[in-house]
This record gives structure tokens, sequence and C-alpha cells, in this order.
């Protein structure tokens, strides 16, 4: 799939976070990939770029937050949905709140390092003045299965 003017569902727009994550794995990034969605077409997409860069910020979702306030013109993304495979870090949940993003949808759960539902909950956190709506485990599994063989591979 590709960047195209039909609205994409929950689904479509997933599986193009997991091409995006399958791009990161070819430079030796752990696989995850996150793209952004206003009225219903892709203005960002990306993929971890760590390793790439040596730059520990260069996680899909900040890479295309950035690339979506582009986009948009400004910082606050409140009618934009960020689709990712992976359940956001501290940081990436942070910068989804400081970014007004309107919708989060995510693929896999991150038991050691979840920001959202997992260890916590940052983006329903009432102390927080912005608290998107949040949908966990769109193509969970495949998402899941992707980060499972990446590290698997690497360990073998």
């Amino acid at each position: 799939m590709s960047l195209s003017s039909f609205a994409l569902s929950d689904t479509e727009a997933m599986q193009l976070a997991l091409a995006q994550a399958r791009a990161a794995a070819l430079h030796d990034d752990v696989p995850i990939g996150a793209v952004v969605v206003r009225d219903g077409v892709v203005i960002a997409a990306r993929h971890n770029e760590r390793e790439l860069h040596g730059d520990p910020t260069a996680h899909a979702e900040v890479l295309a937050l950035r690339d979506a306030a582009t986009v948009v013109g400004h910082w606050r993304l409140t009618d934009c949905t960020l689709y990712v495979t992976l359940e956001p870090c501290v940081m990436c949940a942070g910068a989804l709140v400081n970014g007004r993003i309107g919708r989060l949808v995510y693929g896999a759960i991150d038991p050691k390092a979840g920001a959202v539902e997992s260890l916590y909950q940052v983006c329903a956190d009432d102390r927080l003045n912005h608290r998107p709506p949040v949908q966990g485990g769109v193509l969970a599994l495949e998402c899941g299965q992707l980060l499972k063989a990446f590290f698997a591979a690497r360990r073998g």
C-alpha cells in the first residue's frame, strides 16, 4: 500500500505501519513503524531510526509526529490519528500528549516499557492537559510476531 486519497480503516493504516516496521529492520533498528492519518489520508509514515542515526529519540512515533506537524503547519495534531505497531514508551506517550494527538491506535502491548496501558497510563492521566482516545490491539498478533522474530534472530 502507498499513500493515497481514500479513507483508511484502522486495519489498513496499521498494515502501513507494519510495512514501515519492516523497513526499520533493514538497518538493524527494532522493527516499529508509525503512520499519522488526517482526514483519512496518511500524512506521515516513519519507522525507528535509532541505530541508523545514533539518536536515542529517533523512535517511529516521534519522527512521524515531527513530519505530521510539518504537513499540518503547526504542532497541534488534534485532527490526526497516530497508528504504531507497539504500545508507545514514556517518551513517545509524552510526545503524543504534548502534540495533542487526536487519537492513538497501537498494535502489540509492551509489557517491559509500555506507557499507555502496560506500565503507565500516560495518555489517560487526569493530571495532564490532554488525554487522547486510545485503541490497542489492532493487528496485535502480526505486530508482536514481527518483533519476536527480530529479537529471536539477534539471539540466534
